[in-house]
């Protein structure tokens, strides 16, 4: 089952330490999205959310939720605060909380950087600015990653 692209992006936000000074922005935000819809692919054979990621000249995105978030501009986006946290099974919770702790780390602009060296982004962008990953790319790369 899919989840709404939004409730997925405030799971990332309700799991962001700011108590410690993590902060995410929506640049970041962006990229997480990217990693986690890559690895769910690629892993469970089944997106995390239904819509689209798009490559835009600083990485991937998916537009819903960045216009969500736009009007905080390139600052933090607070956690939410009336979240809920979402039902994952033990296999979806387990690999959303690995990909956070691995990607999560991660400066915005780093993790910009590692999605232009990485072939969904490049090859979608090179093909057709601001066009679909496609699906099927992101399973193809994201596999290679899990099997290294």
């Amino acid at each position: 089952m899919a989840y709404d692209a939004i409730d997925i992006a405030n799971e990332v936000l309700a799991n962001t330490d700011t108590e410690h000074g993590e902060t995410i922005s929506n640049l970041k935000l962006q990229k997480m999205l990217y990693y986690l819809q890559g690895f769910f692919i690629a892993a469970l054979g089944r997106p995390l959310f239904d819509d689209p990621i798009v490559a835009w000249q600083y990485g991937p995105v998916v537009p819903r939720v960045y216009h969500h978030f736009k009007h905080l501009g390139q600052g933090a986006i607070p956690p939410p605060t009336d979240h809920e946290p979402l039902a994952f099974s033990e296999n979806e919770e387990s690999l959303f909380a690995e990909v956070l702790e691995e990607y999560g780390q991660f400066s915005a602009i780093k993790l910009m950087k590692m999605t232009h060296q990485e072939k969904p982004w490049q090859k979608t962008f090179s093909e057709k600015p601001q066009g679909e990953i496609d699906r099927q790319l992101l399973a193809e790369h994201f596999k290679t990653m899990i099997e290294d």
